[in-house]
């Protein structure tokens, strides 16, 4: 148990103290669960809350919140949504080049309310595959293709019209599907496929090319949903923008060559310990041969670290080590740092530079991204935050009767098989793999569009307590000592969370399925 000794020098003040006292006086790391913000006076409503930010040099952001680079977390779905909504994605690197390359460049030819990858069958497939696409991905209006792949000839379409009544759902679909379809040219603006589906009232329509081939589809609630995405992350061409991960071997420079000329906007160097020759070497490679390109360098936790990153050109700083829900990187190697104190001493080295820093891990709940803010932090990089919706990789499946997706460390011994241990300088296949993380499972969250309305509106709530209006604000008041922090006692914090009840119903985050 922690003893916290105050001296005359600490002596509590009523008022609470400032960030550098609190670090100063600590006799240890300080987690986000270590201390609490002190309230100001609220003249304003949350939705004059600026969140607006900065996630590299010449990167900004309108929500501070970046998905991690791992296989059950980032793809093109989760970056394309989280972009539209304000954050950014960071496609990760656990596959080949070309598929890299694909997932980047879907999320580039993205264009609100048009599906350029959607899931069709074939005629041969049944009512019982629509079922199941229904129950794990939330949808039934399918097109059908003649040889059941996207980009095969148009042969028909199965909604819930052509099957709701249908007592043999082991029936081809051939057999139901409708054949008299409405499409729309390749090339179709979105304001004429809309005019299209409200002419024809058809839920879906499909696009095609000049022989009949499926090239994209959008339907009646995707143009409603997508119609206006005023806060999406784009670039001076109007394109969302993208992150690639990349490690820093000297085979992945082809990768980088490959993504930058399938548009990614910013690369993150993915390793668990950034502050080596390896990775300042790459970063100064990168700067030198793509300067447009912004860089991510990291991870790091101290002033030392980030001082040498940021000597090599990087735009941008990933702090953490250990702190994620599913790294044991601190176990196993009795190397890390307490992730407040991590992200308040980088946070003010790289302020005297003008570079931004992300924090990333630890952070599942919105009261721990308002803290990594108020320490510093421009953003904060999300990895079982956002794994559980719909967008992130993988399957759902049922255990216990709660919706669950699979959800693993970059450092498991799963991931390191199909690549991860890039980042973990690991060597070849025949010596002996250490793992510095675990696989496991979380709840459905539901789509990235709830949780990031969800997760946005609890840090305004946060800023609001604060009586601060934008993030920029809150860093202006941190450096000059108004921002107001007091630790917390183990007792505390178990006051500050819910306690003493018989049993309780956890809250459903933002339209997930939790039970």
């Amino acid at each position: 148990m922690l003893v916290y000794r105050l001296t005359e020098s600490t002596a509590m003040d009523p008022n609470g103290t400032t960030a550098a006292d609190l670090f100063k006086n600590a006799s240890h790391g300080l987690t986000y669960n270590d201390f609490i913000l002190m309230p100001d006076t609220i003249d304003f409503a949350p939705a004059e809350v600026d969140l607006t930010t900065r996630l590299t040099r010449d990167i900004t952001l309108k929500r501070p919140l970046v998905s991690s680079p791992m296989d059950t977390v980032t793809e093109h779905r989760m970056a394309i949504a989280l972009a539209l909504c304000g954050g950014i994605g960071i496609i990760h690197y656990n596959c080949s080049v070309a598929e890299q390359v694909d997932e980047v460049r879907k999320v580039r030819r993205f264009e609100n309310g048009f599906i350029l990858d959607p899931v069709v069958l074939s005629p041969e497939h049944t009512v019982a595959d629509v079922d199941r696409i229904k129950r794990e991905q939330g949808f039934s209006g399918i097109p059908i293709t003649a040889d059941g792949k996207p980009r095969g000839k148009l042969v028909g379409i199965v909604t819930n019209r052509d099957i709701d009544f249908e007592t043999d759902r082991s029936r081809k679909l051939k057999e139901v599907m409708s054949k008299d379809l409405v499409t729309a040219p390749k090339g179709v603006s979105l304001n004429d496929a809309n005019d299209i589906l409200r002419k024809t009232k058809k839920g879906k329509l499909p696009v095609v090319d000049k022989n009949g081939n499926l090239v994209a589809l959008t339907s009646r609630r995707d143009l409603l949903k997508n119609r206006d995405f005023p806060d999406a992350t784009k670039d001076a061409g109007k394109q969302l923008m993208v992150g690639a991960a990349i490690s820093t071997r000297p085979e992945d420079r082809e990768r980088l060559e490959a993504l930058v000329e399938a548009g990614a906007g910013v690369f993150v160097i993915d390793s668990a310990q950034g502050d080596s020759t390896f990775q300042h070497e790459t970063i100064r490679y990168i700067k030198k041969k793509h300067p447009e390109v912004q860089v991510i360098g990291g991870n790091v936790v101290t002033p030392k670290q980030a001082e040498n990153l940021i000597k090599c050109g990087a735009d941008g700083l990933r702090i953490g080590m250990g702190p994620g829900s599913i790294c044991t990187t601190q176990e196993v190697t009795a190397v890390g740092r307490a992730q407040g104190t991590a992200v308040y001493f980088t946070a003010q080295t790289a302020k005297k530079h003008g570079v931004p820093v992300i924090a990333d891990g630890g952070i599942s709940v919105t009261g721990q991204i308002v803290k990594a803010l108020a320490l510093g932090a421009s953003a904060v990089m999300c990895g079982s935050l956002f794994a559980g919706t719909e967008e992130s990789p993988g399957e759902y499946f049922y255990r216990d009767g709660v919706r669950l997706k699979a959800y693993r460390g970059m450092a498991s011994l799963e991931a390191m098989k199909a690549g991860g241990g890039k980042r973990y300088f690991t060597e070849n296949s025949d010596h002996v793999k250490v793992a510095q993380g675990v696989s496991g499972y979380v709840v459905d969250r539901g789509t990235m569009f709830s949780l990031v309305a969800y997760l946005s509106q609890g840090i305004r709530l946060g800023l609001q307590d604060l009586g601060i209006r934008s993030i920029k604000n809150l860093h202006e008041r941190l450096y000059s000592g108004e921002l107001r922090f007091e630790l917390r006692s183990p007792s505390a914090q178990r006051e500050g969370g819910v306690h003493d009840l018989h049993s309780y119903t956890e809250p459903d985050v933002a339209g997930g399925k939790r039970k």
